[in-house]
């Protein structure tokens, strides 16, 4: 009685070979799943930082990945010279520039609301 429960559980574990083409079809499918979802959006990311950060040039309002605003005042291969207040500059790596401000966020919102402010006085 327990001889033949044995040979039973042994021979329904063995996969034939038409399980074990469904189940590379499968782990395929799944990988093509991970590359156009998680792989390729990523490296399409990372090759538009670094035209970002290739095309940076003097005068640049620019975030950094700290979270300081600047203007580019001097540009080296590897670091960039930022103004972050009149005469005050740092120098940071090129690589650490999250991206580049545009014109009209050069105000903050509390400098906006302080010139609305004082113009209806």
């Amino acid at each position: 009685m327990f001889i033949n429960d044995a040979y039973a559980a042994t021979a329904a574990a063995t996969p034939n070979a038409s399980s074990l083409g469904s189940m590379l079809v499968q782990l395929a499918l799944i990988l093509l799943i991970f590359y156009f979802f998680l792989i390729r959006p990523q490296q399409k990311k990372i090759k538009e930082h670094a035209d970002m950060v290739g095309a940076l040039k003097k005068g640049d309002r620019v975030l950094t990945n700290g979270g300081i605003y600047g203007t580019v005042s001097k540009v080296d291969e590897t670091e960039i010279s930022l103004e972050i207040a009149p005469k005050v500059e740092i120098v940071v790596d090129r690589m650490s520039v999250s991206g580049v401000v545009s014109p009209d966020k050069k105000e903050s919102k509390n400098a906006k609301a302080a010139k609305n402010k004082n113009d209806k006085k």
